[in-house]
């Protein structure tokens, strides 16, 4: 089986402006997300919701060799990573069908394949 990592990007103002309601339906997808993702055959082997991007902090070390650490997320995006899943499948197109539940017009949904190296 194959692990991919499912990165899931949106609009963090979106996220923040939404009401209870409209958070709860958002949560009741995933919780429908996973339970597709289970009777298909997929598992779920890890993920988390992130926090809000103006939390993170970017470590890139100069040409110098210098380390410098600033505030805030890698790139400028509209859409952010705000969170993710890793899952072992051996149905990437079946998992990408059951994906397309947490797409909107607000985020997209981006499946990648972990690299697994021997040794």
């Amino acid at each position: 089986m194959t692990e991919y990592i499912v990165l899931l990007n949106g609009d963090e103002a979106v996220w923040e402006a939404a009401s209870a309601e409209e958070r709860a339906a958002v949560f009741a997808r995933h919780e429908e997300f996973s339970r597709l993702l289970a009777e298909r055959g997929h598992t779920i082997t890890g993920g988390a919701e992130l926090t809000h991007s103006r939390t993170a902090r970017t470590v890139r070390r100069t040409a110098a060799g210098e380390v410098v650490v600033t505030d805030g997320p890698y790139a400028e995006a509209a859409e952010q990573l705000g969170g993710y899943y890793v899952v072992r499948s051996d149905d990437l197109d079946d998992l990408l069908e059951v994906c397309a539940l947490l797409a909107d017009v607000e985020g997209g949904v981006e499946v990648r394949a972990a690299i697994e190296y021997d040794g």
